[in-house]
């Protein structure tokens, strides 16, 4: 009988196992081992016809521009999202840890990974918006930028069409030599009424001695007037910065008055051009194109981090609270300094967590794709790609172009393996 039992034990081993490994062998065999090797076995052939061709959809992987670009732009996000975002986190982590409202601020860094990267990119659509008025990176640069460098109040303002001025790099210019003793006429239009300042008086005549003039705004509200002539009811522009030149070099400076008049007794004789600076026009920041070609990839990197850093936080949060309290204690009692305490004993036991965290970033980075695809208009597409984007667009996008598209993916397995492999061994080490 005992001898019966431990045979039919030995029989139902192998039952057992099969039964229960069977099904996971079969689902990782249909849904893995199988795609993995039909995307390698289409990465040699090409994708239109489908013969054999070799290693050629891998060079030209390495010679096509867009596929180029692509992998440029995946080793920018390599370099400094995963960085960035640990750093951020663990800053984040540190200067919650002893706040009493730590949880509920913490939650608030971390809620933006409850939102899906669809979502993220249509708002981060409306966040980089060129308008200052709707964008509110925007409306922070433009706030900044005139803060620092204000706007004239005479912008927009340009010379009338039949008048003898000139515009050079933002200046207008008399467009052929004046003389002394003859009045400088310098008509503006294109300014609103309502930028006219309070303190401005009618256009006065010049004075007739020296060199003299007057800068108005040579426009009647509901018609009237004569275009280019001084009208008793238009009004002059005061503190309009002007200068005479002789030869290309500045013979003299002023402002002028209320009335928009300026004068230069000591100058006489022919041979001038008056000139009002560019600085009277300075038009206010219209702020950056953030997601034109030049700044599309910063601005997605920007976005992903705002994504990910409460993700890096409560992970390096839930390493400090594992921190043996009575090593800090001790290098403090050693006289050691909050930054000595934190460089020299916080770090290093936390190195295993900031490992982990940048790895699985590094993970995430190279396979980034909704929020590049979501977010940089299509106009910037092709300077915002990476791998996963370019494999999607080869594939799918028109070119239809699937052994291209495989070799891509092939590739994209082959970077994030290393990785994976590191965490999981790390994994195994720490059990």
């Amino acid at each position: 009988m005992v001898r019966s039992g431990r045979a039919r034990r030995r029989r139902e081993g192998p039952v057992l196992t099969a039964m229960f490994l069977g099904p996971a062998a079969v689902m990782l065999t249909v849904l893995v081992v199988y795609p993995m090797g039909y995307t390698i076995w289409l990465s040699l052939h090409g994708g239109d016809t489908g013969h054999w061709v070799g290693l050629d959809n891998y060079r030209t992987m390495f010679t096509s521009p867009g596929t180029r670009r692509a992998i440029t732009n995946n080793i920018v996000w390599m370099l400094i999202a995963p960085t960035v975002v640990t750093a951020l986190g663990l800053v984040l982590a540190v200067l919650t840890e002893r706040l009493r409202l730590r949880t509920a601020l913490r939650a608030v860094v971390f809620m933006p990974m409850a939102i899906s990267f669809l979502a993220a990119g249509i708002t981060f659509r409306m966040v980089y918006d060129e308008s200052p008025d709707r964008g509110v990176v925007n409306a922070a640069v433009v706030a900044v930028h005139d803060a620092f460098k204000p706007p004239s109040k005479y912008h927009g303002a340009t010379p009338r069409d039949d008048a003898a001025l000139a515009t050079d790099h933002g200046a207008v210019v008399t467009a052929a030599p004046v003389a002394a003793g003859s009045p400088v006429l310098l008509p503006l239009v294109g300014l609103p009424a309502t930028r006219v300042p309070d303190d401005a008086r009618p256009a006065g005549t010049p004075a007739s001695t020296g060199l003299s003039g007057v800068v108005w705004l040579d426009f009647t509200r509901g018609g009237g007037g004569q275009p280019g002539v001084v009208d008793g009811t238009e009004p002059g522009l005061p503190d309009v910065s002007v200068e005479v030149l002789r030869d290309g070099a500045v013979v003299g400076r002023a402002t002028t008055d209320a009335s928009g008049r300026f004068s230069f007794p000591e100058l006489t004789g022919t041979g001038y051009l008056v000139r009002l600076p560019a600085s009277n026009f300075t038009p206010p920041s219209d702020g950056l194109v953030w997601l034109g070609p030049g700044l599309v990839t910063p601005a997605v990197i920007g976005a992903y981090i705002w994504i990910w850093a409460g993700f890096a936080m409560v992970f390096i949060a839930a390493g400090l609270a594992a921190i043996p309290r009575d090593a800090l204690e001790a290098a403090r009692i050693d006289g050691a300094t909050e930054w000595q305490t934190f460089r020299l004993v916080t770090i290093p036991l936390l190195r295993p967590v900031l490992v982990v965290v940048l790895v699985t970033l590094a993970i995430n980075v190279l396979k980034i794709f909704d929020l590049v695809y979501v977010l940089p208009p299509e106009s910037s597409q092709d300077d915002a790609t990476v791998i996963a984007l370019e494999m999607y667009r080869v594939s799918f996008g028109g070119d239809l172009d699937y052994g291209l598209g495989s070799a891509l993916g092939v590739m994209l397995f082959v970077l994030v393996l290393p990785a994976m492999l590191f965490n999981i061994r790390r994994l195994r080490r720490d059990q």
